[in-house]
This record gives C-alpha cells, structure tokens and sequence, in this order.
C-alpha cells in the first residue's frame, strides 16, 4: 500500500524522471513526501512563475516534459506565465497543482480554483485526478500529451485527500515506444515539389530538435545549395557559420531577409508554424493574398492549411524529416546564386552599427559571440536589448539558444538557472534587461542553493525600452509608464552571495566577464547602457525625427 504521493514520484521514476521544480505547498505534502528518498533532485524555487519557466526551460534542453510542482490557487496562477511559454513555444512539461479535499469541491474553499477552466485554453490537456487508483494511468496519459504531436504543456490538478490516500495500484511501464516511419517518399516529394522554383526558402523552427537535427541539416543545405532561415528565436538550429545559413526572421529582421522572404517562390517550413512575427505581422506573406509554393512538415497534422495554404503537407517530427532529407541525393539545377547572395545579405547585416553610450552592445554582443566556447547557452527573456543578440550573435551548435517565443520577459534568467543544472559543464550566459531581470530575480537565491552558475549580463537603461520605442513611434514625447528606478545590480548579486560588477564602459567588459567565469559561481554584471539606444538600428533622436518629419508632410 502506498500513498498517492508515493505512487506519484514512483511513476516519475519509471519515466525517467531526474530533476523537478517546485515551490512547495501544503496541497501537496504527500508529493513532497514521495521526492524524499525517490533520487529525484528537487529543485525548490522563490516563485512559481521562476518554477514553471525552469521546468520550460528543461523540457527544451531535454526534449522530455519539464515537471514543475506547485500550490493551489496563487501558486497555479503564478505559475500560469510558464505555461503559456511552453504552449506558444510547443514545450513538453507537466504542471502538478495542489487541490483542495474533494469534499470541499464548489464551496470557493480556501485557494478553491477550477484548473479545468483556468487552464483549458491555455495546456494541451487539464485534468483533475479524483481516483488514487487512476493515478498511474493519468501520469502516463499526461506525459503522452505532452510529448505527441506538437509538443505542450498538461496540468493535472491533485486533491489533497487523493494525494495522501493509500493504495495497492501497479505503475505503468515507461514512456511509449514508437515505431519509426519510412520518411524518405515524403522527403523527395518535398524536393519536386521545390523544383522549378527560382527562389527557395527553407524555414526551420518549432520543437523536437538535436544537435543530430543541426548535422541532417548542414549536410542537406549544403547538398541541395538551399538557403536555410531560422524561424523566431530558433537560431541555433545550424551553425550560423555555415554558408547556406542566411538569417533569422524574429524581431529586427534583416531588411533585405525580409524582402527576400517576400520575393520567394517557394517556402520548405520545417517544424515552424510560420507564424506573425516571422511574417511581420502577415505583411510579408499574406495568407489571404497570393503565396509561394509551401512545404509546410510539422508533427500536428492539423496546422499545414490551418493558416497557409499549403502545396504538400506532411506530417513528421522535424529532425526525423531532416535526416530523410539528408539522405536524399541532390538533383536538379541547384540555387548557388540565390543562396549565395542571401548569404551575403547576412554577413552584411553583422557589421556593427554604431549606437550612442558609453557601454555598447553591439561591440559587447561582438565580444561574446567570439570568445564563448563553441558550446556556449545563451539565454534571453523579452525587450529590445535582445534585438543586438539576435543580430550580432552567431549560435554555432544545439543547443545554444533559449529565448521565448512567446516574448515573455522574465524568462532569460530561470531558463539560465535550468540550463546551467543541467549541463554543470557549459558556460551559460543570461543576456536580460533591467526590467526583464527584475521580474525572476529572486531565482538568484535558487541558483545558489543548488549550485547553478549562470553569467547575467544586464543592459541596464532604466526603461521598458521595447515600450518607450513603440510609445515615442504612436504618442512622440508623452512618456508614461515606462521609466523604471533599479537597485543597484551587482550589490544586489553579492547581497545573494554572487559576484557582482558594474560596468560604465565597454572597454572594461571583457575583463569583468573573464573574472565572472573565474568566480565559479553565479555572477551578474551590471552594464549602464544609455536609454538614447532604442534598438539596433534606431536612436530615440532619430525616432523624434522622424515623427517630426511625418508631422510637417
């Protein structure tokens, strides 16, 4: 006989279960009771917003659902900010939520929520657990859903009475075997139906991906002479070195990508839903409008035609279709020209653009993207300093990249923390802003207890910048809402018992970062950017400027 929680962690196990994020709750103290002696690492965090992105974070570097634990009412809410990033970036993860007994169920109990209706329309599946018997049969269910298709995130809502009732009930066995499908038809139908086009595009993204994926997907670039684009925030999917990769359609687009991707004939979306933001809101390609020829493989048979329409669907897990492509042998005239010039256009949008201050992100970005060891995680939430990431730093292998999607801040430094528990032996750098890193900063705490050594690197400029750009293109001048007062970073680090640092020029940065990676630990450096730099390519006088010359026409 074993309780709930017991039957819980022990089904875990049997998945394969290593590490969770929690913030415990007295909902769940049998769960937490099962984790004593299961060998599963608990990694127990300061906020379940931090938890849940960790467990994001996880299920990305993992390919396996990402677990988080949390707490009835504000604990699920809280938490909720880490299940739209797993839903919008098609994550697997598993969100456990205390429950009040169910004999108090409709009575607006104490932290009474209904998860079915909270979480509905935001996971793939929300469900409550009432049999104790059913546990195993849920959990293994949970984990399938989360994984199949298009990966998400599942919640399943556990009363405390469930939890902490016993029970004689058999674990599952582990995860569901699948057999492999003969890929190659679809791969050289794919190709045909490339073929005759002047001006292809392959547009990787989505979930599901590996360095092996990264490999098939060189090798077939290569062969073919196809231009590769990454997809938003999707850019480690091949070595940004190589010579068919031509950029990435996410926030400060390349100008010339985005002709490019307008001009094209021909579109191969691999994995990618092709959505608005690497469409510039649907201006680029207009689904309702003439459209190239699309190949669109995506692992959820119903998203090629739910937006585009669509030449070839195929449905397949992005890097088992990149290695039947791979195989493939090249035919046809090739695209040498085409590809080379969009090569180009990239290696031309690297030079840097000079933008005011004394610290300099383009030149700090530069300097990061050439000393980080080739296997480097870098690490983002939201805001425009991650544009200067995006357009100066070249990921070379996968996994390198975690970054929302779903453009949620706060996000960069919990994703760090995960990512540093996870492979102790990389160096992981958090790229945030002031207002992104103040949002999941209590997780400093959280790295420490656990050994986690991530760099943050702050650009601090005192603003909400991607707002104040947006407000001073709409409402020129009339600043509201979007001037913010910091604590003084790198005090605040040492406070944790990190290494902090302040940086005021860009001279003095590469000597800060080489002694935050001496310090073994986790570390912050505060950069003073100045707010005048809007964005890459923009300054907030040349913003006014325009707005003015706008006015006088």
């Amino acid at each position: 006989m074993r309780h709930g929680g017991q039957i819980l962690t022990d089904q875990l196990v049997r998945l394969g279960v290593r590490r969770v994020f929690s913030v415990p709750g007295e909902s769940f103290l049998a769960a937490l009771d099962g984790l004593y002696e299961s060998g599963i690492t608990n990694i127990v965090c300061r906020q379940e917003g931090g938890a849940a992105m960790m467990a994001e974070a996880h299920g990305k570097l993992t390919g396996t659902p990402g677990i988080c634990f949390v707490t009835r009412g504000p604990g699920a809410t809280n938490a909720s900010a880490g299940v739209h990033v797993a839903r919008q970036d098609s994550t697997p993860m598993i969100l456990f939520v205390g429950q009040i007994d169910t004999a108090h169920r409709d009575r607006e109990a104490f932290q009474e929520v209904d998860y079915r209706g909270v979480f509905g329309g935001l996971a793939k599946w929300a469900a409550e657990v009432d049999q104790i018997e059913r546990l195993p049969e849920y959990i293994g269910r949970a984990w399938r859903v989360a994984m199949s298709g298009r990966p998400g995130p599942v919640v399943l809502a556990l009363p405390e009475n469930m939890l902490s009732a016993r029970a004689d009930v058999a674990d599952l066995p582990g995860p569901v075997a699948e057999a492999p499908v003969d890929l190659a038809p679809a791969a050289a139908a794919a190709m045909q139906a490339l073929s005759g086009s002047a001006r292809p595009l392959v547009i990787v993204g989505g979930p599901q991906w590996s360095g092996a994926a990264a490999a098939d997907l060189s090798r077939f670039a290569e062969s073919w002479g196809l231009p590769v684009v990454a997809g938003f925030r999707r850019q480690d999917f091949i070595d940004n070195r190589h010579p068919c990769y031509a950029g990435d359609l996410g926030t400060g687009m390349n100008p010339a990508l985005a002709r490019r991707l307008a001009e094209a004939d021909a579109l191969l979306v691999i994995g990618s839903r092709l959505g608005d933001i690497e469409t510039k809101g649907y201006t680029l390609v207009d689904p309702a409008g003439p459209v190239p020829r699309i190949v669109h493989v995506h692992p959820d048979p119903d998203e090629p035609g739910r937006v585009w329409p669509t030449t070839l669907a195929v449905t397949a897990r992005a890097p088992d279709f990149v290695a039947a492509l791979a195989r493939l042998q090249a035919a046809g005239p090739g695209w040498a020209d085409w590809t080379g010039s969009a090569r180009a256009d990239f290696e031309s949008w690297l030079a840097p653009v000079r933008t005011p201050g004394d610290v300099r992100q383009e030149e700090v970005i530069g300097w990061l993207s050439e000393t980080l060891p080739e296997d480097a995680i870098v690490t983002n939430g939201a805001g425009n300093y991650a544009t200067w990431l995006q357009r100066y730093f070249r990921f070379r292998a996968f996994p390198g990249q975690l970054a929302p999607t779903s453009g949620s801040m706060g996000y960069g430094f919990p994703a760090s923390v995960a990512a540093s528990l996870e492979h102790p032996d990389r160096t992981v750098v958090c790229l945030a802003g002031d207002g992104c890193f103040q949002m999941t900063l209590n997780e400093m705490s959280t790295a420490l207890q656990h050994g986690a050594a991530p760099i943050v690197v702050v650009m601090n400029n005192g603003q909400y910048g991607t707002i104040r750009m947006h407000q001073e293109m709409h409402y020129p001048g009339r600043v509201s809402g979007t001037q913010m007062v910091s604590p003084d970073f790198a005090a605040l680090a040492r406070a944790y018992g990190a290494h902090g640092e302040t940086v005021t020029q860009t001279a003095d940065f590469a000597a800060a970062f080489t002694r935050a990676r001496a310090a073994g630990r986790l570390a912050v450096i505060d950069c003073r950017t100045d707010p005048e730099a809007l964005s890459t390519s923009r300054t907030l006088t040349q913003v006014h400027q325009a707005d003015a010359a706008a006015n006088q026409s």
